[in-house]
């Protein structure tokens, strides 16, 4: 079975910054980064596809960058000026098929995609 392992996350202060790392055993069409808070549902964080097209979810924008490192199929998360609403479980997620576009919309139950283990960000204020 084919496995995304991250690293990365921690505890930070309010403003804090954080990276997370995903590294995957061979490469996809797009790969992203999703996220669940306490009682709510997995979200779409940011997303990147292998033409370079990257989307943000609204949250995101300004303060974090996907980036994607196609000799190692590894996959960044840059998080700056973090704030409380940040703290959540992160998740990396690969899709052989969709773009960046389409991946960054996909649910927790979707049969096509890849998911990392997980890592928590706690952001205090």
């Amino acid at each position: 079975q084919v496995k995304l392992v991250q690293s990365g996350g921690g505890s930070v202060q309010a403003g804090g910054n954080l990276t997370l790392s995903c590294v995957s055993p061979r490469s996809y069409k797009s790969m992203g980064w999703f996220r669940q808070g306490p009682g709510t549902e997995r979200e779409g964080v940011a997303s990147i596809d292998r033409n370079g097209d990257i989307v943000y979810a609204d949250a995101a924008k300004g303060r974090f960058t996907v980036s994607l490192d196609k000799s190692a199929n590894t996959l960044y998360l840059q998080m700056n000026n973090l704030t409380p609403d940040d703290t959540a479980m992160y998740y990396c997620a690969a899709d052989p098929f969709a773009s960046a576009a389409r991946l960054i919309t996909a649910r927790a139950t979707s049969d096509l995609i890849i998911w990392g283990q997980g890592t928590l960000v706690t952001v205090a204020s």
